[in-house]
């Protein structure tokens, strides 16, 4: 990122609409830590897992209405995020555009150091840039590494830097448990995070960015003459999943946050520590049949909540 760009100011109305924006997000998250404190001090039910270690296990179900959690296991456990991370790196991409420090046109200059990173990747050379509305798609969708580290620097001036700025705002956001060393997910055993950390983030992604969600539901786009498909094989498969981000690392196991909406009723589903990506979504697909209970049903309060402020109990 240029010395330029690093100087220029967002305007005060760009500076007003961030505070207003971000005042609501907390709002939105407030008003889920206060819902999911209502509690019958019911048992949550306990169902089998996915395949694969139980030390990475996590899973976590919302009311995204209500914010009343529906089902959980180990949700406040340290996991590995993966390409999960990617959905904090749109954020903040997401409000530099708010921000009018970017926009849909800007071109994003690929580094060397972009460039060199492992799969799953872009495979944009060094010196090229990409334009921000491809490089949402090439996170959101491909979930492109090279193009993480590229939105990074560009943001933040090094990678390091930006992942500074992604843990300071997973903590304003409510993320306890949330520790970023980079923008990509890839293998870092100092980034950390919970299964309600990620529902705290899409949850906010949603509420704050509504205009950018629907990127979180491509199947497949266009770039440069070639259509590049995702990984997210509920989409489009299940009736009513409508995002968001997959990940895997080996460290991790295949991780996935889920957004299902079926009539009036919305759920955000975090699965982690699967051992295939099948495994991964059957049990997705499990906990959608088990707690969708159909348009407009209400949720039953549970126990373990989304407010629980301890990040490794």
């Amino acid at each position: 990122m240029g010395d330029s760009y690093c100087e220029a100011a967002p305007t005060p109305g760009a500076v007003k609409g961030f505070f207003r924006a971000l005042a609501a997000v907390v709002a939105v998250i407030g008003m889920l830590l206060v819902a999911g404190c209502a509690t019958t001090g019911e048992p949550l039910e306990v169902l089998a897992p996915p395949p694969g270690p139980p030390t990475k296990y996590s899973a976590l179900v919302i009311d995204a209405a209500s914010g009343a959690t529906l089902y959980q296991a180990d949700a406040t456990a340290p996991r590995y995020p993966a390409s999960l991370t990617k959905m904090m790196t749109l954020y903040l991409l997401f409000e530099a555009m708010e921000q009018g420090r970017a926009s849909m046109t800007t071109e994003i200059p690929v580094s060397s150091f972009a460039s060199r990173q492992p799969p799953s990747k872009m495979g944009i050379k060094a010196g090229q840039t990409i334009d921000a509305e491809s490089a949402i798609q090439a996170l959101a969708v491909k979930s492109g590494n090279d193009v993480a580290v590229a939105v990074a620097e560009y943001l933040g001036g090094t990678e390091d830097q930006f992942a500074a700025q992604m843990t300071a705002r997973a903590r304003q956001l409510g993320m306890t448990g949330t520790v970023f060393r980079n923008a990509s997910g890839l293998p870092d055993p100092d980034q950390r995070t919970t299964a309600r950390d990620m529902a705290v983030l899409g949850l906010a992604l949603r509420s704050r960015f509504p205009q950018y969600f629907h990127y979180f539901g491509e199947r497949d786009f266009n770039f440069r003459g070639r259509l590049v498909r995702g990984h997210n094989d509920l989409i489009g498969r299940v009736d009513g999943v409508d995002g968001i981000k997959t990940g895997y690392i080996k460290a991790s196991g295949y991780n996935i946050v889920t957004s299902v909406t079926r009539g009036s009723k919305r759920l955000i589903i975090v699965v982690m520590g699967a051992d295939s990506a099948r495994a991964r979504n059957d049990h997705v697909e499990q906990l959608i049949g088990k707690y969708m209970n159909g348009p407009g049903a209400q949720p039953r309060p549970a126990g373990r909540l989304l407010s629980s402020l301890s990040p490794f109990e």
